[in-house]
């Protein structure tokens, strides 16, 4: 049973990749984003200002958050944001970057296979139902978070929450197939 739960995560996974590599790919994966306004002035800004170091930058600066009177009365003047920054060069996307992703997959549809070979469930879309409610989880935290604390767009919070709990669904489908019993398909 133990080699069937594996697989059927293995491949849950990789459902789950071709899944968000159709949606981050298609107009879905764009939502919430905007051009730059004035991009030339506002790069030309952040070469000069952040040079080559990439990373994640936070404005304004809290200035070691020593007091947090001043960047109280700091925030009521300054526009504030959150900013992930590439120098020139980098590419848009790596085979690194993708295969990072598939093994993150797998990962995560290997561990919903396990929470759900704890489970009792023994009916197909009882099965489904659990790992996709685990995505719903995940994509909660995540895109919840980040939309509360940052500000991220409405919009691209909930089509990213729709991609991550179609993902699980699909690899839901895949884990619930591979992971029925003996009893369950010889009822069925």
């Amino acid at each position: 049973m133990k080699g069937r739960v594996v697989l059927a995560g293995v491949l849950g996974g990789v459902a789950m990749y071709v899944w968000a590599s159709v949606a981050y790919m298609s107009p879905l994966g764009m939502i919430g984003f905007k051009d730059l306004p004035n991009e030339a002035t506002a790069v030309a800004a952040l070469q000069t200002a952040v040079r080559e170091a990439g990373g994640l930058y936070i404005f304004p600066s809290q200035g070691g958050a020593a007091d947090k009177a001043a960047y109280a009365e700091k925030l009521k003047t300054t526009p504030q944001g959150v900013l992930v920054y590439k120098p020139a060069g980098t590419p848009m996307m790596t085979p690194g970057q993708l295969i990072v992703e598939l093994v993150l997959e797998l990962v995560e549809a290997v561990l919903a296979a396990w929470l759900l070979s704890q489970t009792a469930l023994s009916a197909f879309w009882s099965r489904v139902r659990f790992v996709t409610a685990i995505g719903v989880v995940v994509a909660i935290t995540t895109n919840g978070s980040y939309w509360n604390w940052y500000g991220y767009p409405v919009d691209y919070t909930l089509a990213n929450i729709f991609m991550q709990v179609v993902g699980f669904f699909v690899a839901g489908l895949v884990i619930a197939f591979m992971t029925r019993n003996k009893e369950t398909v010889a009822a069925a």
